[in-house]
């Protein structure tokens, strides 16, 4: 049976937000200028202890990145909690993280990439939404789109407009269901624990970067062997950036891998979402109740 999931409040002028590393370390610079960025916008920001520290390619231990992590989380006055940025990490320290006194005080957590793993955390095993966004290592870059940071806002402070894309689209209809998942390689590798995520009558969110096109495969096919793309509401496909092949050509695109993957059945997908590792990377929740309407060529996607 599904969690019914807690919303957190939208923010406000004024509030304190966070940003933490759980993931791969950070530059100083990138974060001098995220709390610029955000305090241009009225939050007021306190960092992690070890939001700069490093410790092979991680930003400090795991006992130092899940210090920040738990502290962020148990601070009833920290309205939002930013994770500077992905690669890997999370997943080492997501299973010693105690959520007790977010169910009492819940607040808005914002990643994507790795933080895909704290995204189906909250959302399977605490029951509570988040926002799939950008995040401070790439606030102060130029090429995101300004949409990437309008949606962003409008998801933390409230009036999240309905989105609207171009794509492909498969079997396309229009359809409803709470909205899941993120990063495909993290989407796979919770498989079997505790926040693998429940797909039956929602939408799967999925996208990927810097993955041969043979391993993309291997994990729509374990994901399918494991009844995750049974019976979905719908398949919504983000970016699939900087996709690689062998010495022995794959010989099908991404796309076409997905969609035979999926070729069993009946539900509509809907490719190029303007979310992931790409330019344009649109906020969204994770754990809300949305709607994909059909309008001509385009699919509009607007949370209920």
């Amino acid at each position: 049976m599904s969690l019914k999931k807690i919303q957190p409040p939208f923010l406000k002028k004024d509030d304190e937000v966070a940003i933490v590393s759980p993931s791969w370390s950070v530059d100083e610079d990138k974060i001098n200028k995220a709390v610029v960025f955000l305090e241009d916008r009225g939050l007021k920001v306190r960092l992690g202890r070890n939001v700069l520290k490093q410790s092979g390619p991680f930003a400090g231990t795991d006992n130092e990145r899940l210090h920040d992590l738990q502290k962020m989380t148990d601070d009833p006055r920290i309205k939002a909690v930013f994770c500077s940025r992905g690669g890997y990490g999370t997943l080492r320290i997501i299973d010693r993280m105690r959520f007790s006194a977010l169910k009492k005080a819940p607040k808005w957590f914002v990643g994507f990439s790795d933080i895909t793993v704290l995204h189906l955390w909250l959302s399977e095993v605490i029951g509570v939404a988040s926002i799939h966004g950008e995040m401070p290592l790439n606030f102060s870059g130029k090429v995101r789109t300004k949409a990437t940071f309008s949606t962003l806002h409008d998801a933390l402070f409230g009036g999240y407009k309905p989105l609207a894309w171009k794509g492909t689209f498969i079997r396309p209809e229009n359809t409803t269901g709470e909205v899941t998942g993120g990063n495909l390689s993290l989407i796979y590798s919770l498989i079997g624990t505790k926040a693998e995520p429940k797909t039956r009558g929602r939408i799967l969110f999925i996208e990927e970067v810097g993955e041969y096109y043979y391993n993309l495969d291997r994990m729509m096919t374990s994901l399918r062997l494991a009844g995750k793309l049974r019976g979905l509401s719908a398949l919504v496909v983000g970016g699939l950036t900087k996709m690689e092949d062998t010495k022995t050509p794959w010989g099908k695109s991404a796309e076409q891998t997905i969609t035979e993957s999926v070729s069993d059945y009946s539900y509509p997908v809907f490719f190029n979402f303007p979310a992931g590792h790409t330019d344009d990377n649109r906020a969204f929740y994770i754990g809300k109740p949305a709607k994909i309407t059909l309008k001509g060529e385009k699919a509009v996607m607007e949370f209920i």
